[in-house]
This record gives structure tokens, C-alpha cells and sequence, in this order.
């Protein structure tokens, strides 16, 4: 049997939340840090699964660093250049898609042989086109299994050169180029094909890339420019902002049973697309105040919205629940890229939506929630798929509880987030 939390009802949310680092950041950081020129000191560092597998990967890789022990400090000694490796590697990365990507095309720099391998799951997700970019610059890479999907092995061999990479999957395949074009040989061009999905990730890379001393110039996103055999060097302190999708699960909490609630470590200053979740939250009537580092939430009227989201597509998901909080129809467009994720999420969130009594219509790329005349108490399945998890906790503000199914599954990217939000909460 299945581990599971059952959640009473919650009557009212009130109080102030203090973010965990961002996953987002947390893994580019310590891969861009590990291949930097300097020592690196980095500050509220995220402690999960998915840092913990990018971690065990680097020691693997011989980098150097120290973890304190509540594992949000970590110093790093960068070794200035990609990685060159005296032996075949095997390096088990769980479902961690922030760690999978950006390490295929470091590793694919030098004359290396490493196979990447993960959970089942990682082996359903598509790496098809981001192989293709690299196979274009040189890399030699192979398929251990299944065409286009992990486990797989790199021999090396990227150097640059023109690129063209589908822009409708995945922004981590862009990301995993733009952290290891600027240590190749030869200069490099990334030509996007169609539109490039989650922009905002994309702005968070280039980024961190100047942060670490490196320029990238692009055309509105559809050609990047990057100039070959340069060196990342370290700033010395970095300190990672909170992770906005978290914060999203807290915010629609006090939207819809608020109070008021303040989430700390994210805010007008932010580089994480995220954030605008809020302004979503209040486009459907939530009363929204923002601080540089931190935004608040507080309780009004909701109405249903219909937006595009793509520019938002982790925190999308929490809109799904609001939706069923709110007066009218929500839609919710252009998200195909949710089927590529931890599970297919357009297909879970409409299972376990009609579960508690929404009325829900499921297309390729959009979803649309009316909400229920009254809530079902349900045990919702969670796919092993954190955000699954965390947004289905927000049914027991509806007056009628909610069993979530392996509730640990939050442990991908916040292991404290049952303690965290039962903290602001009030029992009937």
C-alpha cells in the first residue's frame, strides 16, 4: 500500500512563508560554479532530490565542494574549463530534467564517454532534439535503449558551430546549449525553429551566464550568438532567490481561503518568470502587493480567466486549482509541454480534476475547468510528480478534505511543503 496524507479541512490561511532556494537556479548555479575559474560560495541552495542528484554527479565528475549541513550553503572549486574525464562514467539522475540536459552538452565538450541514465520516467521524457543540436556541432551520442530518449552516451566531440533546435518541447534543451556553447572551440549560432516555448527559463540562464562573467547576444530569442573558448569566473558569493513556483501553492492558498499571505525570498526583483503568477492570480480578482523581495496575497472575489500560459507552465498548474475556487470557466492555453513533464500533467490534472466534481475538457494543449457544484473527497494519485501533490493539497480549503497519494514525492524540489503550509493554516 501506498503511502498517503489525508488533509482535514482547512477553514483560513493566514501568515508569512519563507521560500526554499530555487530548483531553476539551484542546478544551473552548481553546474555553470563547478566550471568556473574561482571558488564559489553559494547561499540558500535548494535541498531535494534533484540538487542531490546534480551534486552526486559533479563529485563523480572530480569537483571539489562543501555542503553545510543543513545542505542550503555550498562552496564549489570551480576548475575553469568543461570537464575532461581519464575514464568511461555512468551517472544516475533520477527524474531531474535540470540535470539530465545541461550535463549532456558539458559532457559531450571533450573526448569523454559518460552514460546518462535516470527513473523510468526520465527514460519516457524526449531529449531527441537537444541531441540533434548537439550531433550538428560535432557530438558523437548514442542511444542506449529507445531513439530520442534517455539512457544515453556521450563520446564527446562538440565544437560549435551553427545550430537549429525546435523550440516547441522543452526550454531546458536551449539552456543545456547556452551553459556549455561558450567553452567550445568555435564560436556558435542557435537558430530557433517555430516558437520557443518558457521564455522566462530561458532569461533565467542568460542570467546567471553574466553573473559568471559571460555575454550572450540573441534576435527575440529566435538566434542566439555565442562566442566560442571563453571562461566562466566566479562572482565569489551567489545567493539563490526563493523558488517562485513554490510560492505559487501559498499565494492561491490565501486567494482562496485568505487572510493574507506573504511569501519571502521572491519579488519584483526576481529573475524567475514565476512571479507572474501573481499577476495572474490577480487578474482573477486576488489582491496582490509586492516588495523587492517578497509578495503578498489577500482573499477577494475570484473569476474565472482565459489566458495563455505558456510563459508559466509549473505554475499554471496551481491556476488549474484556483479555477475551481473561482466564478465561471477557466482556460488555460498553450501548455503543450505539459506531457513532457514529471508525468503527463494535461492528462493527470484532468483525471484527477473530474475526481473531486470539476468539469474539465482536456485538449492537446489547453485545459478547460468549470468548477464543481459541491467537492468529492477523493484520494488523488500524484504520479510521483511533486507539483501534482502540492497543488491538490489547496482542495481541503474547498470544506472537504483530500488523501493525497505518496505525499513524499515533494521531496523532488521541497521536501518541507506539507509542514509549510499547514503552518499558515486554521482548522474549522
Amino acid at each position: 500500500m501506498q503511502d498517503s496524507f489525508r488533509l482535514k479541512p482547512i477553514s483560513y490561511v493566514n501568515g508569512t512563508v519563507y521560500l526554499p532556494g530555487s530548483k531553476s537556479i539551484s542546478n544551473r548555479v552548481l553546474l555553470i560554479a563547478s566550471m568556473s575559474k574561482g571558488t564559489t560560495y553559494l547561499n540558500n541552495l535548494l535541498n531535494s532530490h534533484d540538487t542531490e542528484y546534480m551534486l552526486n554527479a559533479l563529485k563523480m565528475l572530480g569537483i571539489n565542494y562543501n555542503l553545510s549541513s543543513d545542505k542550503k550553503k555550498c562552496c564549489i572549486e570551480g576548475i575553469g574549463r568543461s570537464f575532461q574525464l581519464s575514464k568511461p562514467m555512468k551517472l544516475f539522475l533520477g527524474n531531474a530534467g535540470t540535470a539530465m540536459r545541461p550535463l549532456l552538452s558539458a559532457l559531450s565538450l571533450n573526448e569523454n564517454n559518460v552514460v546518462l541514465s535516470g527513473e523510468e520516467r526520465m527514460h519516457e521524457r524526449p531529449i531527441k532534439h537537444l541531441v540533434d543540436a548537439l550531433k550538428q556541432g560535432g557530438a558523437i551520442i548514442e542511444y542506449k535503449k529507445n531513439n530520442g530518449y534517455p539512457p544515453i552516451e556521450t563520446k564527446g566531440g562538440f565544437v560549435g558551430g551553427n545550430l537549429v533546435l525546435k523550440g516547441n518541447i522543452s526550454s531546458q534543451f536551449l539552456t543545456s546549449l547556452l551553459i556549455s556553447t561558450p567553452l567550445a572551440l568555435k564560436d556558435t549560432t542557435i537558430f530557433i525553429e517555430g516558437d520557443l516555448v518558457s521564455k522566462p527559463y530561458i532569461d533565467i540562464t542568460l542570467n546567471l551566464m553574466k553573473s559568471f562573467s559571460v555575454n550572450i547576444k540573441h534576435d527575440s530569442y529566435s538566434i542566439f550568438y555565442i562566442k566560442g573558448q571563453q571562461q566562466y569566473k566566479t562572482p565569489g558569493n551567489y545567493f539563490i532567490e526563493g523558488d517562485a513556483s513554490s510560492a505559487s501553492y501559498f499565494l492561491a492558498a490565501s486567494a482562496i481561503k485568505g487572510g493574507s499571505v506573504k511569501v519571502v525570498g521572491v519579488g519584483k526583483k526576481s529573475m524567475q518568470g514565476d512571479i507572474n503568477f501573481a499577476n495572474v492570480l490577480q487578474k482573477m480578482g486576488a489582491i496582490i502587493n509586492w516588495g523587492n523581495d517578497f509578495i503578498s496575497c489577500t482573499r477577494n472575489q475570484l473569476n474565472g480567466i482565459d489566458l495563455d500560459m505558456n510563459h508559466i507552465p509549473d505554475a499554471a498548474m496551481t491556476i488549474a486549482i484556483v479555477a475551481l475556487f473561482s466564478k465561471g470557466t477557466t482556460v488555460i492555453r498553450n501548455i503543450y509541454n505539459w506531457r513532457v513533464k514529471e508525468t503527463d500533467r494535461l492528462s493527470a490534472m484532468t483525471i484527477e480534476l473530474k475526481k473531486v466534481g470539476a468539469i474539465v475538457k482536456e485538449g492537446k494543449d489547453f485545459l478547460s475547468i468549470t468548477p464543481p457544484i459541491s467537492f468529492k473527497y477523493s484520494n488523488v494519485n500524484t504520479y510521483n510528480d511533486h507539483r501534482m501533490a502540492m497543488c491538490f493539497s489547496l482542495i481541503c480549503l474547498s470544506g472537504t478534505g483530500v488523501n493525497i497519494i505518496n505525499p513524499g514525492c515533494t521531496s523532488k524540489t521541497f521536501p518541507s511543503y506539507f509542514q509549510d503550509f499547514l503552518s499558515i493554516s486554521k482548522y474549522y
